[in-house]
């Protein structure tokens, strides 16, 4: 068979998973190291790091360049963190496989406190989730919100520094890295809802690929890609970018499929939440329909 390539951000984390995809398209078809290539791509995202998501474009300046290279054929597959992704894909791309869902709770990493209520009141919080930071003025009003970029490493380094007093990362990302050790505390999701998609690794393929979608359907974890359809689907019905604090977690318990989702305020002040329960196979039209529900009682109030 012609190699694979695997395209991929260059960061230690994206690199990591898009290994694990290597690895499991190697276990499950019986492929040769040699048989599948990882490509690293450096994205507008990685290069501009010294200003806010919302300034320079959002979301889609972690994949853009990766996609163009998809659709241009240098590349049969791309590796993402699902909840880096835009809510709608660009035309002809499609998402193949997700891969088993790591824990997708956040993190608090802090030297001086055991979590966000033992802070010292007004210390400096490092994020540049706006989703994060809206939870987190909501439950301490008087902590201070500092803009914290770049990669896992970068932020760890920061907050070595001094730089803020604690930082929020995914637990994924740290528990794929091994650096779990580094968790001060896993963030309960009754405190902080996660971001949607977050620790869900996804695989985008060309739509007229079946050949890559054949290979991939080996691998797809059914469970992890029903929860992040339905996720996805209360994104795309809030129109939701890096602009808008949103969060959304489904979850599959006794074949029954849940899911909670919410849109904040930046400031925090305000939260609007709906839940659905009901079958899997209505994933991506529960989370259609909570997205319209939070759009309509949020109205001007949430930020697009």
């Amino acid at each position: 068979m012609p190699r694979l390539k695997i395209g991929t951000r260059g960061s230690p984390l994206a690199l990591a998973q898009a290994r694990e995809t290597r690895d499991r398209l190697i276990a499950a078809h019986g492929l040769a190291a040699a048989d599948v290539e990882i490509v690293a791509i450096t994205t507008t995202g990685d290069r501009v790091r010294d200003r806010p998501l919302t300034e320079i474009g959002g979301k889609g300046l972690f994949t853009k360049e990766i996609e163009e290279a998809l659709l241009a054929g240098d590349i049969q597959l791309a590796v993402h963190s699902m909840k880096d992704l835009p809510a709608r894909l660009p035309e002809g791309l499609e998402i193949a496989a997700v891969l088993p869902r790591e824990d997708a709770r956040d993190a608090f990493l802090s030297p001086v406190a055991a979590g966000i209520m033992d802070l010292p009141n007004g210390a400096k919080v490092g994020s540049s989730s706006v989703r994060r930071t809206a939870q987190l003025l909501r439950l301490r009003p008087d902590l201070k919100p500092l803009q914290f970029r770049g990669n896992v490493e970068t932020r760890l380094r920061k907050l070595d520094a001094g730089v803020a007093q604690a930082t929020f990362l995914a637990a994924a990302g740290l528990n794929r890295l091994g650096l779990a050790e580094k968790i001060t505390a896993l963030v309960p999701m009754e405190q902080m809802l996660p971001a949607v998609a977050q620790g869900a690794i996804g695989i985008e393929i060309r739509s007229q690929d079946a050949a890559t979608g054949a290979l991939l359907a080996a691998i797809d974890h059914r469970e992890s890609a029903i929860a992040v359809s339905c996720e996805r689907a209360f994104l795309a019905a809030l129109d939701g970018s890096c602009r808008t604090p949103l969060a959304g977690h489904a979850w599959l318990d006794s074949g029954v499929l849940r899911f909670r989702g919410q849109a904040l305020t930046h400031d925090g002040v305000h939260c609007f939440e709906a839940t659905r329960e009901g079958s899997p196979a209505d994933a991506a039209g529960m989370g259609r329909e909570a997205g319209e529900e939070v759009k309509a009682r949020g109205g001007a109030l949430i930020a697009y």
